[in-house]
This record gives C-alpha cells, structure tokens and sequence, in this order.
C-alpha cells in the first residue's frame, strides 16, 4: 500500500509506504535506562511497592508505575496520553517488557494507595536516593516554598483558598522542600486547597529531616512570607537550624521599619538595617534585617511601600544568623531558584494535571513525579552535564532521537538515526553512566553551584 501527496514548497512528489520495523521517537532513553539499571532502580521499586498481584494475568505493578514515569517523562499530561508509549514496539523491546498498560491500568494501581502506602513506598525510595546523594563542603541550602494545583471537579480535597491566578477555584496546595545545590526534592506533601502556606510546616519538617541521613548538614533554611510563623521558627531554633525567612509586613513591622535610623548604604540605591523585636504571642526577641531600596522609574522594586517613609521601598528578613545584612540578603536571593524548580515541575513533568477522585492517589501520582525530578538530577550527574539542564531539555536534546528496531542473527538491534545526534552524540553519556558510583567525597559547592 502506497499514497502520494506533493511537499508543502519546491513541488516534490513524495510516496507515502508503511514499515513492518518498529520506530521510536524516543530511542535516545536508552542511556537513561542504562542509569536505572546501574543504580538498581527496579530492584528497589519492587522492594518497597506494598502490592503483589497474585493474578497470572496482571502486569506487574513495578511495570506499571514505570509506564507512568515514562509517559511523564515522554511529555504526557494526562493519564489517557500514556497510550504514546502503548504503540511503540521498540521502546517495549528495551525495557524488556511483553505489554504496556493502558491508562486505566495505572489509574488503579495508584488508587490502591492510602496515606500508609504513600508513606512507606515513598520513605523507601528516599533514603534509596539519598543514598547517592553527594555531600556539600558548606552544607545544603533547604528552600521551602508552596504552589497552587487547580482543579477542576469534585476531587477530595480540592477546596477553596489562595489562588493568585484563579479565585474561587478549588485547588490543592502541595507544600515542597528542595536542597538547591543538589536540585533535588527532598520531601512533597500534597495538602487541600484551603491551607495555608504554612500550615503543617512543622511536622513536614520533621518528615523531610528524618529522611536526610546524618553525613548532610543543612547549612540554612531559606523561606518567603507565608512561613513567617513563629512555630516554625521556634522549631528551627530548636533544632540548632539556621534560617532567612521575609517577614510578613504586619502593622508592628511596619512601624519597626520606618524607626530605623541608622541605614549603611551599600550603593546609591540600596541601604541596610536591622533591629530587634519580640512580636505579641513570640517567646523571645528576633533579629530583623532591612533592605531600603530607592524607588525608580527604571526598575521595579520587589519591596513594600511604607507610608512614613515614602520614596523608598523596604523588605524585611528574620533570622538567627550573625551575618551582616548585605550577606544575609544576597543568599536569601539564591532562593529565586526555587522558582524555576516548581515551574519544572509543573510545565515540564505536569505535576499539576495528574488528578483522580481519591486524595491519597493524586498524592501517589505528585509524589512519583517529584521522585522521577530527582532521577532526572541524578541523571545528570551520571552524565556530568557542565551545567543542570531542564527536564523539557533533557527531552529535547538526549531523549528525543528517532529509531528502528532491528536484527542481528538473533540480538536485537537498535539503530539511532543519526540526523537526530544517533549514537555518536550518546556515546559519552553512556560511558559516564557506566562508571557512576555512589559519591564519597564533598562535589558541590554552594558558591559554585548552577
């Protein structure tokens, strides 16, 4: 069977044929599953899935969450796009597997998930991770931050709160805690759409710091407004924790603020302070720093107006760090990364577009995302990328790579074509892939760090 049609410019007949061989768009994934194979990745998935399935006829659940993985990681956001993967015979072949499951398959396993399934499945692949992890010479930077998921639908959880971009949507409101020099997701909890930024901030603490094995320090723990809390600070302090948390802007602050007298000028905009103060309901006095920032008609400036002190903008930071105020700002600033990483997280993995009914099986569904973003890291630390690369990147320049699937006496053959990169340009990654192993000596540096 044959068609012809004539190309869009220039008037060249093509002929249209069908191919017996199998074709992939994605033959470049071939390097990643050489990294999960050298870092045992299916051995410890089937170690902690809390299920067994004893029906001849059922795929196997470690299968089947690795379809999900996959489908996410080929551009899926939903789960009936999973049926990209279902047709191409070639990327079966090399994952060794006889059928894909389609999307109601994993639809049910992650709705078998309760909350002591998410906790138990998920700890394991953590300290599984974290294993691996290099150490910082200075001690990681741990950067908590909140998102919205908005929903759409009658889905448990789904409530009314803050929504900057929809209001009124239900939504949920995942919480994240992320080591920045690592690009590396600690700990996720997905919460209902009526909490607040920090509610809960503390016992996830709790969670997120018994995961992280004793040999990695937490040099400070970097905050915006919404967890200006004095719970969690008195936590932190408790736990001999540094932190630099913006404080909230509250009528006391404000006048605080305005009081400052002695400003050291940095440069002819900006100007630092500090002063100290027990706000109602704290137990002790705090350190509060002070940014002044001239306004100009140039630039936007990301403080507060004060009306006592107009021409001028201010934010104001909490902390338990002796730092003069300039060093206190400038590594709060390196928290801005934190951005990008929940931008990834949703444009490029579509954390955010996972939803079912049950509540535990949408949490199932963020969290293995957030494990696939940490394999992706780790990924290219594997490959000894210069410099992180984006999972939309990632994508676009390895994993993309058209393919056929072939025979060679009776070794299967894939040939990577070679318009797209082919083997030539993935040869390399592989033999660093081949020689990775558990780091024992301090890689990163937080001064260094991209």
């Amino acid at each position: 069977m044959h068609w012809k049609f004539i190309s869009l410019w220039g008037g060249k007949k093509v002929e249209l044929r069908e191919t017996l061989r199998a074709v992939t768009p994605f033959g470049g994934l071939v390097v990643f599953f050489e990294f999960l194979r050298q870092v045992g990745y299916g051995q410890a998935v089937r170690q902690h899935l809390p299920f067994r399935f004893t029906s001849p006829n059922a795929i196997d659940p470690v299968e089947t969450f690795t379809a999900f993985l996959l489908s996410v990681l080929a551009g899926a956001r939903r789960f009936a796009h999973s049926s990209w993967l279902r047709a191409d015979v070639a990327l079966h072949e090399l994952l060794g597997i006889n059928r894909f499951p389609v999307d109601d398959t994993i639809r049910n396993l992650f709705k078998r998930f309760g909350q002591g399934q998410c906790q138990r499945f998920f700890s394991g692949l953590w300290n599984w991770q974290l294993q691996r992890l290099p150490e910082c010479a200075a001690g990681y930077s741990l950067d908590l931050d909140s998102t919205v998921f908005e929903r759409y639908g009658q889905q448990q959880g789904a409530l009314r709160g803050p929504n900057p971009r929809k209001h009124g949507r239900p939504s949920h409101h995942p919480l994240v805690a992320v080591l920045a020099e690592a690009h590396f997701v600690l700990h996720g909890w997905l919460r209902s759409g009526n909490c607040g930024s920090a509610r809960g901030v503390v016992e996830f603490l709790k969670e997120a710091l018994a995961l992280l094995p004793e040999r990695h320090a937490i040099r400070v723990v970097r905050a915006d407004a919404g967890f200006f809390d004095q719970q969690l600070l008195g936590f932190l302090e408790q736990r001999g924790l540094p932190y630099i948390i913006v404080a909230r802007l509250t009528l006391w602050l404000k006048r605080e603020a305005a009081r400052v007298t002695q400003w050291r000028a940095l440069d002819e905009h900006y100007a630092v302070g500090e002063f100290s103060l027990q706000l109602w309901s704290w137990n002790r006095p705090r350190r509060f720093v002070v940014i002044r920032e001239q306004l100009r008609a140039e630039r936007a400036s990301l403080g507060r107006k004060l009306l006592e002190v107009p021409g001028y903008t201010f934010r104001v930071f909490v902390t338990n760090l002796a730092l003069p105020p300039e060093e206190l700002w400038r590594d709060y600033n390196r928290r801005a990364d934190m951005e990008n990483r929940i931008a990834e997280l949703k444009h490029d993995l579509a954390a955010d577009d996972f939803c079912m009914q049950e509540f535990f099986a949408t949490e199932a569904a963020f969290r293995s995302i957030l494990l696939l973003f940490n394999l992706l890291a780790e990924f290219q630390r594997a490959c000894r990328f210069p410099s992180y690369r984006q999972p939309a990147t990632l994508r676009a320049q390895v994993f993309l790579c058209g393919a056929l699937l072939g025979r060679a006496g009776r070794r299967l053959v894939l040939h990577l074509s070679t318009s797209w990169g082919g083997l030539q340009r993935r040869i390399p990654l592989l033999e660093n892939v081949l020689t990775y192993g558990r780091p024992t000596s301090p890689k990163l540096n937080p001064q260094t760090a991209t």
